[in-house]
This record gives structure tokens, sequence and C-alpha cells, in this order.
């Protein structure tokens, strides 16, 4: 079972639920939102209904499935939700009842919580921005121009003095259409270039963009502090223990199969609901066997169509609901330029405002090549969202 926010005050998203639950009311209006619970025990769904009908609140259920399941959407406010937590909770099903009220808590104070990764403390009220370090000779974007130690090194140092919070570093090409490579050359590209930055900036904290255990655990071992995994361990599930080893933090990502055939057939029943499950899934297990420090990406470009990356930065508020940052890597890809018509080296403008954007609707890690640009973003949004902190400027 899983429970979902749903930003239902968007027209689009109305009317893709008004379909599944045969709304034919006009309901839409800009303050509501809703809470979908999928796959709930038909009964107990009928329970709940008439509890919420009978406090003239708004309720839907879908038919019953094979296995006596079903979906059920409740629309109104989170004030409306937190009561009907309460009332869940006293016909007896105390379980649902809490994890009702524990989502409606991950979204309402998602701005006051913080996550450590290392020694740093990263409050949720601001946007960080990790800095693209890509030790590869065939990455989309800036494949082979830093694909010398010692060209790496200076570019890393480099996004680092622009204000890069966290430096990402990869030695594997994870474009579409990319073959894989082996371990051993996996580490020779990026142990020496994490290994040479940590010794110039011993207070840079690095991140592993590797699906590998035994690469994440040779960076783990010279100082970094983050696995960026874009399997999210379906690739090889050691690194969990890899990563549980060295109490390092985590990013999850959703990726459909894997960089070589991710974009060869895409589809979707809805993008946000199947990797918000997915994502939930994958959250649930790491911190099942002990992994604390999480962080949760829905893997914008990575085998999704064109649209679905729209609908994602449109929609990535809902994914406050599973509890955890979210991070999103927006930068200078194909969905950009596909919408717009616009070259690799056209794309950094237009990156920019999808960051903004995504920042608005709850992104809290942005992983950039512009770093120094992203800061300007992030700025932006803080004094957006606090113009208090202007008032002596």
């Amino acid at each position: 079972m899983t429970i979902q926010p749903v930003d239902i005050f968007y027209s689009n998203v109305f009317r893709r639920y008004s379909a599944k639950y045969n709304i034919f009311r006009e309901l839409y209006e800009k303050d509501l939102v809703g809470i979908e619970i999928r796959g709930i025990e038909f009964r107990l769904a009928q329970n709940i209904k008439r509890i919420i009908l009978a406090n003239k609140e708004i309720c839907y259920t879908t038919g019953k499935k094979g296995d006596l399941l079903c979906d059920l959407l409740v629309i109104g406010t989170y004030g409306i939700f937190r009561e009907l937590s309460k009332k869940i909770i006293s016909i007896g099903n105390e379980d649902l009842g809490q994890k009702v009220a524990h989502i409606l808590q991950n979204i309402t104070d998602y701005e006051n919580r913080s996550i450590q990764i290392g020694k740093n403390n990263f409050s949720l009220d601001r946007a960080y921005t990790i800095g693209i370090l890509n030790v590869t000779p065939d990455s989309f974007s800036d494949g082979g121009k830093y694909f010398k130690k010692e060209d790496a090194v200076e570019h890393g140092i480099k996004l680092l003095e622009q204000g890069a919070d966290i430096l990402d570093i990869g030695g594997e090409s994870t474009r579409p259409g990319a073959d894989p490579i082996n371990e051993e050359e996996e580490i020779k590209r990026v142990i020496p270039v994490i290994e040479e930055i940590i010794k110039l900036k011993p207070e840079s904290l690095i991140s592993i963009d590797t699906s590998k255990s035994k690469v994440a655990h040779e960076a783990l071992q010279c100082g970094a502090k983050i696995v960026n995994d874009i399997s999210s361990f379906t690739l090889d599930s050691k690194i969990l223990d890899v990563v549980k080893q060295f109490n390092a933090a985590m990013i999850l990502m959703h990726m459909k199969e894997t960089p070589k055939t991710m974009q060869s057939s895409i589809y979707y029943e809805d993008v946000v609901s199947e990797i918000y499950d997915y994502l939930t899934a994958k959250v649930e297990f790491t911190k099942k066997i002990g992994i604390k420090n999480i962080i949760v990406d829905p893997g914008i470009g990575f085998g999704k169509r064109v649209m679905d990356n729209y609908e994602l930065i449109k929609r990535l508020n809902e994914f406050k609901g599973i509890g955890q940052p979210i991070l999103v890597g927006l930068s200078r890809k194909s969905f950009i330029g596909k919408a717009l018509e616009l070259n690799i080296d056209e794309r950094d403008e237009p990156t920019l405002s999808a960051e903004t954007l995504a920042i608005k609707n709850g992104a809290r890690f942005i992983r950039t090549h512009e770093v120094k640009k992203t800061k300007y973003a992030s700025k932006l949004n803080r004094f957006l969202d606090n113009p208090e902190l202007l008032q002596n400027v």
C-alpha cells in the first residue's frame, strides 16, 4: 500500500484523476489537494469512504481489483486530512491512520528538516548545488574535457571555488545509449582525482557517482561521503553494505533499465505515481538495513519521454511525501534541447530557468554543470520565500 499526496489543483492532474475515479462533478479548485491510497483493502476503503462522506468531505474509490484491493482518493485540504488520520485511528486501523499522518508531516515539515552528510548539516529551507565532474571520454555534455587527471582536478577545484556544496565525480558515462565499463577502469579514472582534490581541499564534500560496490568502497575509503547510485542498488545490491559500512549518505534515483537501453521503449500510465512508488519502496528498504541519510532523485532524463520530465518538475512537490530531500539533475539535458530546439552549448540559460522552477517546487539539491549560475537560482528562491532576509539591504 502506498500513500501519495497529489497536486490535484493542476487542471491536467485533475482531469487524469477524474478519469481514473469517474468523477463527473466539477470540483476543480486552486486550493484543493489530494491524498491517494493505492492498494488498500476494499472493505477498509469502503469504511473510510463512509466516514469521509458522513463528514461532507469528498472521497472516491476505484472498483475491486483481482486481489480485493482498490485505490482511494480523498480531495480536500491538509487540515481535513489530519482529521481523517485521527478518524481512521478511531475505527481501529491505527497503522493506516499513522501512515497518513506521517505523510502529512513529511510535507508540512519538509523545510524544517535537515540531512547530515559527513560533518555538514544541510537544512532544507534552501537549495544546494552539486557540481558535476565527469572523468569520462564520452559523457553527453563534457565528455573528454576532463578525462585527464590534471584537467579533472583543476575543474573540480574551480567548481568548489565557485561555491559547489558537493562535488559529484563519475567515471562512467550514463548518457542514453552509453556502454558500461568494468570496475577496474572506473576506479582508475576516479580515485586519483578524488584523492588529489581532497589533498588540495580537505574540507570538500565528495559524492561518487557509481552503481558498483567496489568503486563505491574505494571512493569512500579515500574520503568521499556520498554514493550517488543511478540504479538505486538494482545493478549491484552489495553497494548498500558499502554505504552502511562507511555510514555514508546515499542518493537513490529512478531509472528504467540501464543507460544503454533506458530510452528504447518508454511508457508510463502515470509517471509521477510510478516513480513515487518506486522511490518509496527503495527508501523503505534502505532504511530497514540501517542507512539513514537518503536523498531521492526522480531521474529526469533517465528513461523518460520529454513530456514526462516536464510533468515531474511541475509535480515535484508531491515527492515531499516520501520524507527525504529531493535532488534533480536538469543541466543541459535533451528534454530542454528537444522542446526548445537547442544544441547542448545553447542550453545553459533555459537550464537555469528549469532549475529555478524545480527549487520552487521542492528540489533541495541541484546537480549542475554551471555552479555559479545555479547558486543565483538558489539564493533568489530563498529571498522569495523569506523577503525579510533583505530588510537591511
